[in-house]
């Protein structure tokens, strides 16, 4: 089971957790190549690909999302696996709100 990259952040003893949400690239911005649309269940956002120039992601491939970044490219396995851990542990719903924050164009699934 994949355990996503978290990252911590300490302020004064307590640790913040930041997820890491799998999405499934359904487009790319021909005018603009370091953008995708990225599906997360059912809700579509466009995020950033730069970080990952060495190995652009194509349509159909699965990320791990952070604030807006793609992070880094999963199997479309582990993405199933991320999205289950988050449930089990009670994240699921935070992290669509994350996904629903990132201030980027937002719409619905087809």
């Amino acid at each position: 089971m994949i355990f996503c990259e978290y990252l911590a952040v300490f302020n004064g003893g307590s640790a913040f957790m930041c997820l890491a949400i799998p999405g499934k690239i359904v487009e790319l911005a021909p005018e603009q190549p370091h953008l995708a649309t990225v599906e997360v269940t059912g809700v579509r956002r466009k995020v950033d690909l730069g970080l990952l120039l060495d190995d652009m992601p194509v349509v159909g491939d699965w990320v791990l999302i952070h604030v807006g970044f793609a992070m880094s490219k999963i199997s479309e396995q582990d993405a199933l696996e991320q999205m289950q851990l988050l449930t089990m542990l009670g994240e699921a719903e935070q992290a669509m709100e994350e996904v629903r924050g990132y201030g980027l164009e937002e719409h619905s699934g087809p």
